[in-house]
């Protein structure tokens, strides 16, 4: 028989481990993480948009940070509408596959097909090449004259006609390489096999099945309910991004949409509601570098990884998708700056709901480093066939400016580390045995090799 004694003093244990317990089970609240995350990207000035998390087809997290509209002090929502860049990419090719299971045109078409005049160097592309990244079409994102033209409305003829002479940048199928070029072709070829506008097959044939009521292409004079200011960092100040006419992303990028628009996308396209089998395997089968059709496929915390992110004027985006676990994240960001990318705060989120590691992000800590140093940097380092990143010296600063691109100011983590206040990259400059600089890594998501030139 027990004493009263010991009676209360099993109670008070008791009690103790159901308060520890509890406080236990609070801790390990996602919802608490997430929001701890979240919170320090703002403090650091490093996001500001909206999130959404989900598993199981059940929202987990839904929410605004920062504001839409800064002069109206309007705050983002779920509800807030984004552009998304090159996010678009996926819908391109949905549509070009729906258009296959119709019978109106076959991914091994070749592109000649589907254009009256059709420059001899085409000749070996198909749609296949364009879809996955492999046709070697030059980027006109990345010509010198892509800043001064992008306010320009133009009609598809004129774009195409900007890139269609020019030289394939390699034999379609040999290699890989990112062209926003070859999926503004895409667009032209789906209006030609439906013979409907790109906007309209969209509109028509996902959208509105979909009940993607907050979801459409792009237009500058359009009245659009909840739409989010794209915001740039200029000359140290934030700024109105600059002006793009939405004629130059079209299919490559043309598209606005919200959280939760995009998670019901994610829901339907993953559980067969938008694409037979058959043309889902094959959206989702990379081809090279890891790329499918409009999206890539990849692996984190030794999970399957489908992705896609987006970046255009004033914004940031990102859409991910861990097919076995059903988890779905997205990240819209109304700013083209900011230490923390959409896609590595995707990560992130997607760590926390899988049980793994990951940091909260803290702000980088710039050192002193001798200006002398700094010499050595200066130069050309060439990123592409088009594109070369500039690094200058403007009095004890490095200054970085990328083809057709603003520059930017760079600040040493080492002697041989620099990174930008405006956008989370990191720049590595590398040296031969003689102490020579011979070439620089651009890391960004991932690690781009830029072989000094001059």
């Amino acid at each position: 028989m027990k004493t009263t004694r010991e009676i209360i003093y099993r109670s008070a244990v008791s009690i103790t481990l159901l308060i520890l317990l509890s406080a236990g089970a609070a801790a390990q609240d996602p919802a608490q993480k997430f929001d701890e995350y979240l919170n320090a990207l703002p403090a650091q000035q490093r996001f500001t948009g909206s999130v959404l998390v989900a598993r199981d087809g059940k929202v987990a997290l839904s929410k605004g940070y920062g504001l839409a509209n800064v002069e109206l002090d309007v705050r983002n929502t779920p509800q807030t509408k984004f552009r998304l860049g090159s996010i678009t990419k996926q819908f391109t090719a949905t549509a070009i596959l729906l258009l296959q299971e119709r019978g109106k045109l076959s991914v091994t078409d070749p592109i000649c097909k589907y254009f009256d005049i059709c420059p001899a160097a085409w000749s070996e592309l198909t749609i296949h090449h364009l879809l996955s990244h492999t046709g070697g079409v030059p980027n006109f994102t990345n010509f010198p004259d892509y800043m001064p033209k992008m306010m320009m409305r133009v009609t598809t003829q004129e774009m195409i006609a900007r890139f269609k002479d020019k030289p394939l940048d390699f034999k379609p199928g040999e290699k890989w390489s990112y062209s926003n070029s070859g999926y503004f072709l895409l667009g032209a070829i789906i209006e030609k096999a439906s013979g409907e506008s790109y906007e309209s097959f969209l509109q028509k044939n996902i959208f509105d099945p979909l009940k993607m009521t907050a979801t459409g292409y792009d237009h500058f004079e359009t009245i659009l309910k909840n739409r989010a200011t794209g915001y740039s960092m200029i000359m140290g100040k934030l700024s109105n991004s600059a002006f793009l006419d939405m004629t130059q992303p079209y299919s490559a990028g043309s598209l606005y949409s919200t959280v939760e628009d995009l998670f019901a996308w994610n829901e339907a396209l993953y559980s067969g509601k938008v694409l037979s089998a058959k043309s889902f395997e094959l959206m989702t089968t990379p081809v090279k570098n890891n790329y499918a059709y409009g999206l890539g496929v990849d692996t984190k915390f030794n999970r399957k990884l489908i992705s896609h992110g987006g970046g255009i004027n004033g914004f940031a985006t990102y859409l991910a998708r861990f097919p076995e676990e059903r988890l779905t994240v997205v990240v819209l960001r109304n700013s083209d700056f900011g230490l923390a990318n959409p896609g590595k705060i995707a990560q992130d989120l997607a760590a926390i709901v899988l049980g793994e590691k990951y940091e909260i992000p803290k702000a980088r800590i710039e050192i002193h480093v001798d200006p002398k140093i700094l010499d050595a940097y200066v130069g050309k380092y060439k990123l592409g066939r088009e594109a070369v990143l500039t690094i200058t010296k403007e009095g004890d600063q490095l200054m970085a400016q990328v083809t057709g691109q603003p520059k930017i100011a760079l600040f040493p983590e080492s002697e041989t580390t620099f990174f930008p206040k405006v956008v989370d990259l990191t720049i590595r400059f590398e040296k031969d045995a003689t102490g020579k600089v011979t070439n620089l890594i651009l890391h960004q998501g991932l690690d781009r090799l830029a072989e000094k030139i001059e």
